[in-house]
């Protein structure tokens, strides 16, 4: 095969080129709390998207600091205009841990935060520390939440600063066990306000 060499002339005499892609991921909306006792997310309203107009949605939970102590940070969801969060879920919980002394560390298999076709707020991370520096941080993934076909898929990923000085990476999965469209996801602390922190919600593209 030839090899083609490129000149000066030769780039100045391009034209036209394809545009460059832009990026897969579209932010749609970032809520604040303080001393918030819910963080939401609704369809329609300000200025949410969260239906079929992209088949995956992404929240990146960002500094979640808890006002009280042992706490857990939860999620549910719900359909068209119910607010009961109640949607039945099928999930698990697992990850690995590790003490700020080191002297403590392994894996974990969690079977009292999984449900199976229960109603509650799903864990994603449990035993939450409200230090002045501790905080929960990561990513929830939830799929075609509007499909009137198929169960919906999630997975999410969250590292936290546990109350006795662990470092606990958890790995939560399951789905929502409706083939009714979600319209609305509910963020909040097992006890306790959420105190400070972020939460933004992405789009993903079709590929």
């Amino acid at each position: 095969m030839a090899l083609v060499k490129y000149n000066n002339n030769s780039i100045s005499a391009v034209t036209s080129a394809a545009a460059i892609p832009s990026g897969a991921m579209t932010h749609i909306k970032t809520l604040t709390a303080s001393s918030s006792s819910t963080l939401s997310f609704l369809n329609g309203s300000s200025d949410v998207v969260l239906d079929s107009t992209y088949p995956i949605y992404v929240f990146k939970y960002i500094n979640i600091h808890p006002a009280t102590d042992e706490s857990n940070f939860t999620f549910q969801v719900d359909t068209g205009t119910n607010t009961n969060y109640n949607q039945t879920v099928t999930s698990t919980l697992f990850g690995a841990f590790n003490i700020e002394s080191g002297g403590d560390d392994g894996l974990f298999y969690q079977s009292s935060r999984d449900q199976a076709q229960g109603t509650a707020f799903q864990v994603l991370n449990y035993n939450l520390g409200n230090g002045s520096d501790e905080h929960i941080s990561g990513t929830l993934n939830l799929f075609n939440p509007s499909s009137t076909v198929f169960v919906k898929h999630f997975t999410a990923r969250t590292m936290c600063y546990n109350y006795g000085n662990y470092a606990d990476d958890g790995y939560s999965a399951g789905y929502f066990n409706t083939t009714t469209a979600l319209t609305r996801v509910q963020f909040k602390m097992s006890s306790g306000n959420i105190d400070s922190g972020t939460i933004k919600l992405y789009g993903i593209k079709d590929s």
